[in-house]
């Protein structure tokens, strides 16, 4: 409630939380709101190719269907392309935080919680994985699993629990001293339902800010991949390779087939950085 309460305070948090709040629906509805309800969005009408925005067309069933934002080189309406690449960008930033949260919560909690020979074995891990550049981690991994979508989900969460674990680990290493910590172990309690029911309750706070963060860097590394053909492959539309198979009219007059997916990652970006703002301010006080 409190992070709650931070974002409603904050202008440009409550606006970037509405709008992540409307891709992500649009994600979750996929064709049933869509103008081509067709998987991906892939419904190809050469001879209506690159028809500026809110053109209108008669397609092959009869129907008369405008498109809003335009049609890119195959005729294919440009909005719904944009639509069903949300379901990508957004999915791949979900299931890469879930990942790396899984991940550095697990190893983060034991090395704070236990201390000693386990806290340095794991803090060395950490400290290795993290003097490692994330993007070349991620083009290593997604190239040995091999290009796709399922790759990129793990790809991406394997490189970016680093942050998680070290935010955990230091949360523990203070409240494995609180009172509460040494009631429930002088009640004999099991170290597993100390860890995660009384201790990481506590370090919750820091934790968010640090999803919220990694949300951001998994859209912007999903879309670098895709830009460079090794994330989503064409049809499957995502925000990344939208930008990748039309950056060369950037400079002609179809500009905007390049700019509009674009404009979306760097909006949905800086709408979880502001979030994190938010709730890192929250946190602090």
């Amino acid at each position: 409630m409190k992070g709650l309460s931070a974002i409603r305070q904050h202008p440009l948090a409550s606006a970037g939380a509405a709008w992540i709040a409307l891709w992500t629906l649009i994600a979750l509805l996929g064709p049933w709101v869509r103008p081509d309800g067709s998987r991906y969005a892939n419904d190809q009408q050469l001879e209506h190719a690159l028809l500026t925005p809110g053109s209108t067309s008669v397609r092959a069933d009869g129907t008369e269907m405008t498109h809003w934002l335009g049609t890119d080189r195959y005729g294919r309406d440009y909005l719904s392309r944009l639509m069903a690449g949300a379901g990508i960008s957004l999915g791949v930033g979900a299931v890469a935080v879930l990942i790396s949260l899984f991940i550095g919560v697990t190893i983060g909690a034991w090395a704070g919680y236990r201390g000693g020979w386990v806290d340095a074995v794991l803090s060395g891990f950490i400290q290795v994985v993290w003097t490692l550049p994330t993007l070349l981690m991620v083009l290593a991994i997604t190239l040995a699993f091999g290009k796709g979508f399922w790759q990129v989900f793990v790809a991406i969460g394997l490189t970016m629990w680093v942050d998680v674990a070290r935010v955990v680990r230091g949360q523990f290493l203070s409240l494995r001293e609180q009172d509460f910590v040494e009631a429930a172990r002088a009640l004999g309690l099991p170290e597993r339902r100390i860890l995660f029911r009384h201790m990481l309750p506590n370090a919750a706070g820091p934790l968010i800010v640090v999803a919220a963060a990694n949300f951001a860097a998994a859209i912007l590394i999903e879309a670098g991949l895709s830009f460079l053909g090794v994330g989503a492959q064409i049809p499957m539309p995502s925000w990344g390779n939208l930008v990748q198979e039309h950056y060369a009219l950037i400079t002609g007059r179809h500009a905007w087939l390049a700019l509009a997916p674009g404009a979306l990652i760097v909006s949905v970006v800086l709408s979880f950085t502001w979030i994190g703002d938010a709730l890192r301010s929250a946190v602090s006080k």
